[in-house]
């Protein structure tokens, strides 16, 4: 029997006994504790590239008390008679000829575009966005007249989210100093009907040479549609719903398609473009990028997107936890590619929605400089 001697207050001295029972657990823990290191130090020198041994039933049930006393196999002993057999993989081995690859049945974007990007940071005084993506899209269909033809593009307002009043007239601002051709609105302007006459007045402030031109988001269409409609025709906001418009300058042109709620691909699945002739160069705005890969697109030679908001909230840029995208990663931010090698161009926004907060997904504007590629 073991004693121990305890200090209490007043300078008393307290003893606790431990009997019998309490021994034995303590033995019991000290010789598990022995077994365990035993165990790893006759680890070390087994060769691990051995086949595995087949065991036999009841060793399979036993084989996590092997070594142990009888009194203590009861505790270790697990019901396995329900676990499925375990199915060890087989050394993969090398093909001798390499597969062929797979024969396109279609033909996928044209040759002869090229895409290049470089992010500008906003300079100190702007609240709202945080950088300018600047992509130069050089295309053998952008017109002569159209060499050097600046668009810019935001999308995912979101006001008054993480969008304030004041952060709204600085995008304006920012978007006035870009000095665009024209403006491209990818939808999700607000976040209550109070906030749609507002937003729609600060869009129509921004001055371009051939006019503002928009979608709908699904905040669009949940919500206050019919305010958006009136407030967009009352700022000349042209807004292209599975509709076709045409810009031009100097005797050519370039078509803007939109599409029209592209969650809804019962009522909205055959793409405006597939009427188009391949000889324009057309610009497809949808608000989601998935829609450019549920559906075909044939004819578009630039997609662009918003809706995933770069993640909102992400590890360093690189995986956001939350996408709205059914393709989870694959259309996150920036320049991605559909299925038939189509580029979208997709932008992390400006608001936010649920959570007013952004992690390593900064609230940006786009701005997309065409180029000629000359024969």
């Amino acid at each position: 029997m073991f004693n121990k001697c305890e200090e209490v207050s007043g300078g008393l001295t307290k003893i606790a006994t431990f009997g019998p029972a309490m021994t034995k657990k303590l033995f019991y823990i000290c010789l598990l504790i022995l077994l365990c290191l035993s165990s790893c130090r006759s680890k070390k020198q087994m060769v691990n590239h051995l086949p595995f041994p087949p065991l036999p039933v009841d060793s399979a049930a036993l084989a996590d008390t092997i070594g142990l006393p009888a009194s203590l196999r009861p505790l270790l002993t697990f019901d396995q008679s329900q676990l499925k057999p375990v199915k060890r993989r087989q050394a993969r081995r090398r093909p001798q000829k390499p597969a062929e690859a797979p024969r396109l049945l279609a033909p996928v974007v044209k040759s002869g575009t090229r895409i290049t990007s470089r992010t500008v940071d906003v300079p100190a005084g702007y609240e709202g966005v945080s950088r300018i993506q600047i992509y130069h899209v050089t295309h053998r269909d952008v017109p002569k007249a159209f060499d050097g033809f600046r668009m810019a593009f935001v999308a995912d307002l979101h006001y008054k989210s993480l969008l304030k009043e004041k952060g709204l007239n600085d995008v304006v601002r920012l978007l006035n100093a870009q000095q665009a051709d024209v403006l491209l609105l990818g939808g999700d302007y607000h976040e209550g009907c109070q906030y749609v006459p507002p937003v729609m007045a600060a869009l129509g402030r921004v001055k371009t040479r051939l006019g503002t031109y928009a979608v709908l988001g699904n905040n669009d269409y949940e919500a206050c549609y019919e305010e958006i409609l009136s407030e967009m025709k009352r700022n000349h906001i042209h807004l292209l719903e599975h509709r076709v418009d045409t810009l031009h300058l100097d005797g050519e042109r370039i078509l803007l398609a939109g599409v029209r709620n592209p969650f809804d691909l019962q009522a909205n699945g055959v793409s405006p473009t597939l009427t188009l002739s391949p000889d324009d160069f057309v610009v497809l705005l949808t608000h989601t990028p998935d829609y450019a890969e549920d559906v075909p697109v044939h004819h578009s030679d630039l997609i662009l997107s918003g809706h995933t908001h770069g993640g909102q909230v992400t590890l360093f840029g690189l995986y956001a936890p939350i996408v709205p995208s059914r393709y989870g990663q694959r259309f996150l931010s920036g320049l991605k590619y559909n299925s038939r090698k189509m580029p979208i161009i997709i932008t992390n926004g400006i608001g936010t929605s649920n959570k007013a907060i952004r992690m390593f997904a900064p609230a940006e504007i786009v701005l997309v400089v065409l180029h000629r590629l000359e024969p």
